[in-house]
């Protein structure tokens, strides 16, 4: 962090690149100090987002620490899957959207030059709403990451696979099974699939959006103690609508709320779950949370 605030009070770029911006040449040095320290921490100041002409975020200021889970939580709406998408930049494949303010990863701002997109989606994966397999075996599920960046042999790549469905709770139904086509499994262990692909690029962070809200029970029970167990080791951010789902899972919570069509969303609070489902500090919060609204 010192050679980054020298290099900006002095104008300069450290030493082999002579040609790089002085903001660039900061974040390069803040990224590696970052790489001996726990990783996946998110800062995010004035963060804004628009479609076109319309507003739908305003203002938003947060802090996600590693090895942590934060649910966003809100009404259908309140741009809680938009600003989740934020993280990775995946609204970039949206077209006609404007994303404002500074979102720094380890210290890195995420829309600077220093920062390539796909290297970034490697580090920050995503699981979707709906489980999403690739038309393919188990096996190269799981291995397609790997395989693009570059890991081809064959030891390396079981490695992974195992390690990546171990993670996600998954290996013990499917080792024996791992050329079948995914398909073929339950919309629960699809899921639990999709987590383990996104695990074996060894990411810092996984974005969830709603990840069980079209599992039964006892599917939903399997991710929740999933991401209990991965927490240990990546940063998660979840979007939940379900509120005892947030309250169990989760160790900080995130409010946001658009109050009518005509004004964008705003983070209304953000603090310790326990603390927000007993006593909010806004009380809007408590109208959420209680079911008054929403």
């Amino acid at each position: 962090m010192v050679t980054a605030l020298l290099l900006e009070r002095e104008g300069a770029a450290p030493l082999g690149a002579p040609h790089m911006h002085v903001r660039e040449a900061a974040e390069v040095a803040t990224r590696d100090e970052a790489s001996s320290t726990i990783r996946g921490s998110f800062s995010l100041t004035g963060v804004s987002v628009a479609y076109g002409r319309d507003q739908v975020i305003e203002g938003v200021d947060m802090e996600i620490p590693p090895r942590s889970v934060t649910a966003l939580i809100g009404p259908s709406g309140c741009g809680k899957s938009t600003l989740l998408r934020c993280l990775n930049r995946m609204n970039d494949e949206l077209g006609n959207v404007t994303v404002g303010g500074r979102i720094t990863l380890d210290g890195v701002d995420i829309m600077g030059k220093a920062m390539d997109p796909v290297e970034l989606r490697m580090r920050v994966g995503q699981v979707f709403q709906r489980p999403n397999p690739f038309p393919m075996s188990i096996y190269d599920n799981v291995a397609y990451g790997p395989r693009t960046q570059g890991i081809r042999r064959k030891a390396e790549l079981d490695a992974l696979v195992e390690e990546s469905l171990k993670g996600s709770a998954l290996w013990d139904e499917v080792k024996k099974s791992l050329k079948k086509h995914a398909f073929e499994l339950s919309g629960g262990q699809q899921q639990r699939l999709c987590i383990a692909r996104a695990l074996a690029t060894k990411p810092e962070v996984i974005l969830m959006d709603e990840p069980a809200s079209a599992l039964d029970p006892i599917s939903t029970q399997q991710i929740e103690d999933t991401i209990a167990k991965l927490k240990d080791s990546v940063t998660i951010v979840i979007v939940t609508h379900n509120m005892q789902q947030a309250a169990r899972i989760s160790d900080q919570t995130a409010f946001m709320l658009r109050e009518s069509l005509e004004a964008p969303a705003h983070l209304i609070e953000i603090g310790d779950t326990k603390k927000m489902f007993t006593n909010p500090d806004d009380p809007r919060t408590e109208s959420y949370i209680t079911g008054r609204f929403g």
